[in-house]
């Protein structure tokens, strides 16, 4: 039975809702974990208890998304802007330069931080109409000599997604992959590393998941502080420093939720179904507006307005009376966004759309 005495529904971009399963096992574990006398908060990183769960974390990931051993998964402390650092660090030597799709914020802040070390050049900006849709990319848009290719493969502000993801091949492709990461089947041998912040489809904040191609590892030959150093974190096998034991356990909890309903290739219809329910509503109506074309639409992430913004504070404050929890749209961008990663069940959409419906009889 559920601990919840009423279970709302958290459409927050992150860090997101967790598996009720997921949570409900980490609070039976959590004050004596394997009647050790300890909770897992507690246990020496390096000790007995400790290491089975990175090794069986890594192992379940590397399973999950069918990562081939000449890639290696890392788990490092800090999110995902800690890589907008450490990717130009560890691979551009001295002078090189790599080329960015600016498909949003995070892809240009991620750029922006490239260029503190290295020339870096745009090959697709898509400011002028408000990032809406994303390009297709391909081999005739990378500038000779870059050393890899960089995308934000789906925009957690902005509601786009690569629906198709770049087939490159002149360069590594480089993916944030922070607000998709296991929701849906991807080909890793496409890409040179991706990366992700754990707050959104793996676990609590303060983790971030690293997949790199082996052989980009020291590719740079720089001196690299040694927390952003890849070939370090990857030598030590994740555990150069005390890593984020307790969001590294919520993590494997996450991932044999995940294969225990199917794997992501379950996960991926799942989703689709979820996203078709609210899009399908949002294209029958004129009282909302979903202002991304339809071929580069998230499925993780749906962004929408009002036809009057000035209904936005009564839509919100009546759903959070309704359960429904976080639904303004990121401060920089406004608006209104829900956020339904693989944790949110479809009954959360459902009841969603109903309270849209009725939002827009009464105003």
């Amino acid at each position: 039975m559920s601990k919840f005495e009423r279970r709302i529904y958290n459409f927050c971009a992150g860090p997101a809702m967790l598996p009720t399963p997921v949570m409900e096992k980490a609070a039976s574990e959590f004050l004596n974990y394997h009647q050790s006398g300890m909770s897992i908060m507690e246990v020496s990183h390096r000790g007995k208890l400790f290491e089975p769960v990175l090794d069986q974390s890594l192992s379940l990931l590397r399973e999950l998304l069918s990562v081939p051993e000449n890639y290696e998964i890392m788990f490092l402390s800090a999110g995902a802007s800690l890589h907008f650092s450490a990717l130009p660090l560890n691979l551009l030597k001295e002078g090189e330069s790599a080329d960015f799709a600016i498909t949003g914020i995070w892809a240009k802040k991620a750029m922006e931080e490239a260029i503190r070390f290295n020339p870096v050049k745009k090959i697709y900006d898509g400011e002028d109409h408000k990032y809406t849709e994303v390009p297709e990319l391909n081999d005739s848009m990378v500038n000779p000599g870059a050393a890899y290719v960089y995308i934000t493969s789906n925009n957690t502000l902005l509601g786009t997604r690569y629906t198709k993801l770049p087939n490159i091949t002149k360069a590594p492709l480089i993916a944030d992959m922070t607000s998709e990461i296991l929701s849906r089947k991807i080909d890793i041998s496409q890409f040179g590393a991706i990366f992700a912040g754990a707050q959104k489809n793996i676990g609590p904040s303060g983790l971030s998941v690293l997949i790199i191609r082996k052989d980009l590892l020291g590719r740079s030959g720089r001196t690299i502080p040694v927390l952003m150093d890849y070939v370090l974190t990857a030598k030590n096998k994740s555990m150069y420093n005390t890593p984020p034991t307790y969001s590294i356990y919520m993590a494997k909890l996450v991932f044999e939720w995940l294969k225990d309903l199917g794997g992501v290739e379950k996960i991926e219809k799942l989703n689709e179904e979820k996203a078709k329910v609210l899009y399908d509503y949002l294209d029958t109506t004129s009282f909302y507006n979903a202002p991304v074309k339809p071929n580069s639409r998230s499925v993780m992430n749906v962004v929408f307005t009002l036809h009057d913004k000035n209904l936005e504070s009564q839509f919100l404050a009546g759903a959070e009376e309704r359960g429904l929890h976080g639904l303004e749209g990121h401060r920089l961008v406004g608006g209104l966004r829900a956020s339904i990663y693989n944790s949110m069940p479809k009954e959360g959409i459902l009841s969603l759309v109903e309270y849209m419906k009725e939002f827009e009889k009464k105003a």
